[in-house]
């Protein structure tokens, strides 16, 4: 074969004109060719390109590789490359390299040679011209392969599996339709285009893959005439929903496009993605006559006994082809067809199994017995993969019976034990075996187990009317099972409740099973009273706590699903039933948790926290200890048994993960205990220094409740702490700050301008009393728009606070200390007459 090359660039000014141009052409090409390869080999760089690439970014550029066929038969396959600004400093050079393919002679002539496709990357290609005046000579063949990283592919393969199926489809479409849509492949990087329309080239007839015509990349896609097309993403916009014209594969999307139904295309979709490719060559060498290019039949059954897995209509397409073509196939691939058909499948349908059937009887009394073998095993199997009746082992003879028992005993012991069978399925098994005499006794401890876990999981589709027939009429199996179904309902006592809700499975008197029996039992508590329904479980489970701890934990599990009970109640099954009871069982956990999960403000929560740190201390796990310490520092300060520093006790248990249950519940008992008449001042002030914004949060929320309020209004003495408090430490925080605005303008205000004026008195020699200048502050508070005029006094330019640095008092009358909200100088409160 000689291959004529060209070379078609932009040119510097010479004497054949300058511009675009072919600088280097095989001897013998005519004009009318060059004219209609140059209208093919034209190249556009991405819309993104920088204008003047470097020698790396050039690299990165997209190759367009093309195959076209001419208009006198022949193909042009050409590669065109980016290079970048030419000699005068022109944007947008590009050389392309191109070469004539002619036509084969003779219709019936076999195809020959290497596709086009496989020399992308291939190192033939030239990048820039041959020099002026050096010969072109023709080459031998299409140019040689390059490099092929097949893990590469297989990878590329396996990202865009979801595609395969429907692509080879439409590559069928595109070859046996002129009027098929075109192919447009979206991909970033032109060399996955090249993989694409290798993955097309290999599943064709190499003739039609040698003349299928594409382009790796174009920039006008609506102009070009390839059967494949390929993009980058941003020239592909536009083009989908134009399905007459364009089928579009955008790796980028979430979906592909929905191939027809296509069992050959599936089966060349499946084959790529086992990376058993090879067997695209090997059925075109099949023997006998001449094979449908696109029949699914000999392509499944070489990948089925290559060990490929096929769907089910695979499979039966496979079976078929082979019934009607038993000696194509040879022993071997014939044996190992026959085994794969005969393996277990969970979408095995009907259809499969006639074509199997059909197989079987074309092999009967031809082929030999370790072909015939499998499908036998399989026609006795595959009524119990399938759940329907199983043939008759019986009709088998002696000699075949022990035969097949011996053959099938290894899959059917491990179908009984397959955790995806169906209940009624291992019934048939059983069957099955006690009719080929195979002794399963030792398997029926594990066919128990695994029939518990199926009841248990999912009693209505489990229990069938085989299931209950086998648990009334096989006493061993019926013991495993419920003995099995005990200790599950032990663990998941609410699915074991189901179970009896559900199936008509009822108890026997004498039968010790005590979790069973609580769920069979299980009912409404009566009245709402489930502290008592819990006991009344635990009584009629017939053993006694001492002899099976976890009875408790199950009995609590049902009444309360599994969700803490309330702090009450977890109380009173504390005190009923004890702590050892609730060790054993591992419930003071649940206990637990229903202390920290309590409402904030339940009282019974801290009661019980402070109980289970007393009782559980050691069991106690540290990611729950915060939230009961909290609990009990609440019970703490509501019962006045707390020491001093409270309030950064609070704020460490608070910060080391609580739930925010606990911290909301304690930190409203810290507010409500800095609002009380004996708070420490020592305690006030290390709230105002904290700045933590949740429990300042909760000290607001506190000083605005109705008790708050009452109290203001009817103590003159606690107005007089209050704006002491409030008016003092501006300096502390922008938090605090934000905060005492708040209690001073939204909370004390409305209380005193609703006094009289003779309670307004009593207050302000409340004040006096205090110290300093509170009076005259707050005779300056109460004037309108003071507070807003002097705001700014009080968190002047780094001065010390109201007792400097929380230590001593500022000097009276001077005018070094802070400014309170009076105007002058803030005066101070001793420890304990903070509020």
């Amino acid at each position: 074969m000689n291959l004529a090359q060209l070379h078609y660039t932009s040119a510097p000014p010479g004497p054949d004109g300058s511009g675009f141009r072919f600088t280097a052409v095989s001897p013998g090409v005519p004009a009318s060719l060059l004219r209609e390869a140059e209208q093919l080999i034209g190249y556009e760089p991405p819309r993104d390109a920088p204008p003047r690439p470097s020698r790396e970014q050039l690299v990165s550029f997209p190759q367009a590789l093309s195959l076209n066929v001419l208009s006198d038969g022949s193909r042009l396959l050409a590669r065109s490359v980016y290079t970048g600004a030419d000699y005068s400093g022109r944007w947008g050079n590009f050389h392309a390299h191109a070469v004539h393919l002619p036509q084969p002679s003779g219709a019936g002539r076999p195809a020959e040679g290497q596709l086009p496709i496989t020399s992308w990357g291939s190192p033939q290609w030239a990048a820039d011209s041959p020099p002026a005046g050096a010969p072109v000579p023709e080459l031998a063949s299409v140019p040689a392969p390059g490099p092929l990283d097949l893990g590469a592919l297989a990878a590329f393969v396996a990202a865009r599996g979801q595609w395969l199926a429907g692509f080879f489809a439409d590559v069928r479409r595109l070859v046996e339709d002129p009027a098929a849509p075109q192919l447009v492949l979206v991909e970033q990087d032109s060399e996955a285009v090249a993989w694409w329309i290798m993955l097309a080239c290999s599943v064709l007839p190499h003739r039609r893959g040698q003349w299928l015509t594409f382009t790796t990349y174009t920039r006008r896609p609506q102009l070009a005439r390839q059967q494949i097309i390929g993009v980058v993403p941003e020239d592909g916009l536009g083009l989908a929903g134009q399905e007459h014209r364009y089928r579009v594969y955008d790796a980028a999307r979430a979906a592909a496009p929905a191939p027809a139904p296509d069992p050959w295309a599936q089966t060349a979709a499946l084959i790529w993605r086992a990376q058993r490719q090879e067997l695209f060559a090997d059925v075109r060498r099949l023997p006998g006559e001449p094979l449908g290019p696109y029949e699914a039949g000999p392509l499944a059954a070489l990948a089925l006994a290559a060990g490929v897995g096929l769907d089910s209509a695979g499979r039966a397409a496979a079976a078929d082809w082979a019934a009607g073509h038993r000696g194509a196939l040879g022993d071997v691939r014939l044996n190992a067809l026959a085994r794969a058909l005969a393996r277990p499948a969970a979408d095995r349908g009907p259809e499969e199994a006639a074509a199997s059937g059909r197989l079987l009887t074309a092999l009967a009394g031809w082929a030999p017995p370790a072909v015939s073998e499998p499908l036998v095993e399989l026609a006795l199997a595959g009524a119990v993969r399938s759940g329907g009746a199983a043939p008759p082992a019986g009709l088998l003879g002696e000699a075949a019976r022990l035969r097949l028992a011996a053959e099938l005993e290894p899959e059917l012991r491990e179908s009984l034990t397959d955790p995806a069978r169906e209940p009624d399925d291992r019934i048939g098994l059983l069957r099955i075996a006690a009719e080929l005499g195979v002794d399963t006794a030792d398997l029926l401890p594990d066919v128990a187990r695994r029939l518990a876990r199926t009841l248990i999981a999912d009693p209505e589709r489990a229990y069938g009317a085989a299931v209950g027939a086998a648990l009334t009429e096989l006493p061993r199996l019926r013991q495993l099972v419920l003995d099995r179904l005990d200790g599950l309902a032990a663990g998941d006592p609410a699915a074991g409740a189901r179970l009896f809700a559900l199936t008509p499975l009822r108890l026997a008197g004498d039968e010790v099973l005590p979790h069973l029996r609580m769920c069979a039992q299980r009912a409404p508590a009566a009245g709402g009273d489930r502290v008592t329904a819990m006991t009344r479980l635990v009584e009629h489970s017939g053993v006694s706590l001492e002899e099976d701890p976890l009875v408790l934990r199950t009995a609590m599990r049902l009444v309360w699903d599994a969700e803490p009970p309330g702090a009450d109640e977890a109380w009173l099954a504390l005190s009923a039933l004890g702590d050892r009871a609730h060790r054993e069982a591992g419930t003071w956990e649940l206990l637990a948790r229903a202390a920290v999960s309590a409402p904030a403000g339940d009282r019974s929560a801290e009661e019980l926290a402070q109980e289970l740190l007393r009782r559980f201390a050691a069991e106690l796990p540290a990611a729950l200890r915060p939230s009961l310490l909290l609990l009990e520092l609440s019970r703490n300060l509501r019962v006045r048994e707390t020491g001093p520093g409270w309030v950064r006790q609070a704020l460490e248990l608070g910060a080391a993960g609580p739930t925010p249950t606990a911290r909301e519940h304690a930190y409203a008992a810290v507010a409500a205990r800095l609002l009380a008449e004996d708070r420490p001042g020592s305690e006030v002030r290390a709230l105002i220094e904290s700045n933590d914004a949740e429990l300042l949060a909760a000290y607001r929320r506190a000083a605005g409740e109705p008790r708050v309020a009452d109290r203001l209004r009817l103590d003159p003495g606690y107005v007089a702490e209050c704006f002491a408090t409030w008016s003092s430490q501006p300096q502390a925080g922008a938090l605090w700050q934000e905060t005492r605005t708040d209690l001073l303008d939204g909370v004390l205000r409305p209380v005193v301008r609703g006094l009289p004026p003779a309670e307004l008195a009593v207050l302000e020699e409340a004040l006096a009393r205090l110290g300093g200048r509170w009076a005259e502050d707050f005779r300056g508070w109460q004037r309108p728009g003071a507070f807003g005029r002097l705001r700014g006094r009080f968190g002047g330019s780094g001065r010390r606070g109201a007792r400097g640095a929380l230590g001593s008092p500022p000097p009276r009358g001077g005018s070094g200390g802070p400014i309170a909200p009076g105007g002058g100088p803030a005066g101070s409160a001793e420890d304990g007459r903070w509020p």
